[in-house]
């Protein structure tokens, strides 16, 4: 069974955008983007290969999107857990330069 985390840094990432979509869209439309993020952490976590490797970013981090957004994670194997994925970081393309 596949699980996931988020860690620090990704956390703050969340508050980051939230605030961002309720002091620019609201706070319907930023809850609703919100609450996206945890529907394709679990998506990611269910089958965390089918997103690609990036490499060049960073080794052994693979990325998914929500919305305008990337998420960038790793695979940790847990001894006799399964799969436990780790949220490192939620960023914009805006974000990359600065993040890398």
């Amino acid at each position: 069974m596949a699980s996931y985390t988020l860690s620090n840094a990704a956390k703050e990432d969340l508050r980051r955008i939230y605030a961002y979509g309720l002091s620019t869209f609201g706070e319907q439309a930023a809850d609703h983007y919100f609450y996206k993020f945890f529907e394709a952490f679990e998506r990611i976590a269910e089958n965390p290969f089918q997103f690609p490797a990036v490499n060049e970013v960073r080794q052994g981090y693979r990325r998914g999107v929500c919305g305008v957004d990337s998420i960038y994670y790793r695979i940790n194997e847990s001894m006799g857990n399964g799969t436990i994925v780790e949220i490192i970081a939620i960023l914009g393309g805006q974000d990359l330069e600065t993040w890398l």
